[in-house]
């Protein structure tokens, strides 16, 4: 059998995407085949650069062409197109220039979920995704100080948009950007749901795959407002294994659903600590609290995270773990978290009709 595009195709069709259930011919990832004598070049286009199983998709594919008579040599570029996961609904248009909304919330303060959505954000920014972060915690805007923005820095426009500021490839938009430092942030529900619309709508978003929104701890007027605003393609819950962490995690869960949006899954911030001296485990708040939630509840379990002072220290010092310390067992966990996160959204893209990334007028 003579070498063509179409032989090369047909060897691909038993590379199959783990999460879709089905091969990444019909699926349209293959793309650019380019044969010349023995050598064999083409591009797996998946649908985000933070997949799980790149590698894994890459090695298979490589494999079973090299397979082929008369192949010498194979190249696979690859790369990602990310879709859109959300879909219109009455009173929720998409946001112009981006793709995905993602909130991440807590059912109560105080269990690291800022410190997680912005490890996300910049995990999935260094993955090669286009990220970016609003600061919809309205009464604790701390995005700036953990991303490491100068103090008193103030928000530019651009004609009648505002120009978000940029850290580390994540563009930022937050309250702690427009009043000063020390300023109580003192409004009724009317006031909040005008600022998070402002926020979407007349913000200069540029060409975003993923805006993850630092959601307030609980189940107040923000999420309302947030699901009457924009299309959103899930929501991550941050909770801790304590039992009255979990109690309040199993309600905001439950009003994430209550208000039609998917739950992308859980995860466990602190969920143990390892002693620096002498290595031993300690489970602090409990012991897999978490995953025994996602499992009650039907959702994903997207990791525990460990209690790790360089953590803190991180978002003290705007310097996100994920960064200052890639291979800490804090950050693996994080990135790895970033990945199944993107990895949830590129499914529901398939289960769901996507947004159309028309402009607004």
């Amino acid at each position: 059998m003579a070498l063509s595009e179409s032989v090369v195709l047909d060897a691909l069709r038993v590379v199959q995407d783990p999460d879709l259930h089905r091969d990444i011919v019909s699926l349209g990832f293959v793309k650019h085949v380019n044969i010349t004598g023995g050598h064999v070049a083409f591009t797996v286009e998946l649908t985000t650069p933070a997949c799980p199983v790149k590698d894994l998709l890459r090695d298979q594919a490589k494999s079973v062409v090299s397979a082929l008579p008369g192949v010498t040599s194979v190249a696979v570029e690859m790369t990602a197109q990310v879709r859109a996961a959300g879909r219109p609904e009455a009173g929720r248009a998409p946001v112009e220039c981006v793709k995905n909304i993602i909130a991440v919330g807590a059912g109560k303060g105080g269990v690291g979920k800022t410190t997680v959505a912005v490890n996300l954000a910049v995990a999935l920014a260094r993955a090669g995704s286009r990220v970016a972060l609003l600061d919809a915690d309205m009464y604790g805007p701390n995005v700036p100080i953990m991303l490491g923005f100068e103090k008193g820095l103030r928000l530019e426009q651009d004609e009648d948009k505002i120009l978000p500021a940029e850290r580390y490839g994540v563009q930022a938009v937050s309250m702690g950007f427009l009043t000063a430092d020390d300023a109580p942030v003192i409004w009724r529900g009317p006031m909040l749901h005008g600022a998070i619309t402002q926020f979407f709508r007349d913000v200069k978003w540029a060409d975003v795959d993923y805006l993850i929104v630092d959601m307030p701890p609980g189940t107040g007027d923000v999420a309302l407002s947030l699901s009457q605003t924009v299309a959103v393609a899930g929501a991550v819950v941050v909770t801790t294994p304590q039992t009255v962490s979990i109690a309040d995690t199993r309600r905001a869960v439950k009003m994430y659903q209550k208000l039609n949006i998917p739950v992308i899954g859980i995860i466990e911030n602190m969920s143990y600590f390892v002693c620096g001296g002498c290595g031993t485990e300690a489970d602090i708040f409990g012991k897999g609290g978490g995953e025994a939630l996602a499992l009650e509840l039907g959702v994903p379990f997207l990791g525990g995270v460990p209690l790790s002072q360089p953590v803190r220290a991180g978002g003290d010092a705007g310097n996100p773990i994920v960064l200052s310390a890639p291979d800490s067992p804090a950050a693996v966990a994080l990135a790895s978290a970033a990945a199944r996160v993107a990895q949830q959204v590129s499914i529901a893209s398939y289960a769901r009709k996507a947004i159309p990334l028309t402009p607004i007028t």
